[in-house]
């Protein structure tokens, strides 16, 4: 596998431009970050500049995933912004390009994540999933477990409710 991780690349207009294509080919080829296909980089660029200012003024932080040159993934290790909850984290916005799918990425950079947290001292780290992909799976194989489920939380479609699963992983020593 030859993938590099940069943890908080500079934000310039080109990595931003990278990761708006890239949320927008997730969205397109049925990932679950947080938009529903077909989206357009019009629909996405307003979330993402979101995004974007808290990891530039702090305090959440960008995990990026590179095949060579080319930004192949990325996720967000977002602060919880709250005094009781310093101690873990959420990742989102968790997003492998889909022509790089089935080649280990995305539990690579699930895995660096996981070190990252480890190295900050953190307790532990927490994703919600979208019901009805099979995420929960994947998410189990790398050691989370899912510690709650909010039924029908997500409406992607009329008629179209999802539950919203709550994953967690213990980074805490045995």
């Amino acid at each position: 596998m030859n993938l590099r991780f940069v943890l908080d690349p500079e934000l310039t207009p080109e990595l931003r431009e990278q990761i708006v294509a890239l949320w927008v080919d997730v969205t397109n080829a049925g990932g679950a970050v947080g938009f529903v296909a077909p989206v357009a980089a019009a629909e996405v660029r307003p979330l993402a500049e979101e995004t974007f200012a808290g990891v530039a003024d702090g305090p959440d932080r960008l995990l990026a995933g590179y095949e060579g040159d080319r930004l192949v993934g990325i996720l967000v290790i977002a602060d919880n912004r709250f005094h009781l909850t310093t101690h873990w984290r959420v990742l989102k916005r968790v997003m492998v390009h889909p022509k790089t799918q089935g080649r280990g990425y995305g539990a690579a950079l699930m895995r660096e994540a996981e070190r990252i947290g480890r190295e900050l001292g953190l307790a532990a780290l927490h994703v919600t999933v979208r019901g009805g992909l099979g995420l929960e799976s994947f998410y189990g194989r790398l050691g989370y477990r899912e510690v709650g489920r909010l039924p029908r939380a997500l409406r992607v479609a009329a008629g179209d409710d999802r539950d919203e699963v709550l994953m967690w992983l213990d980074l805490a020593p045995a």
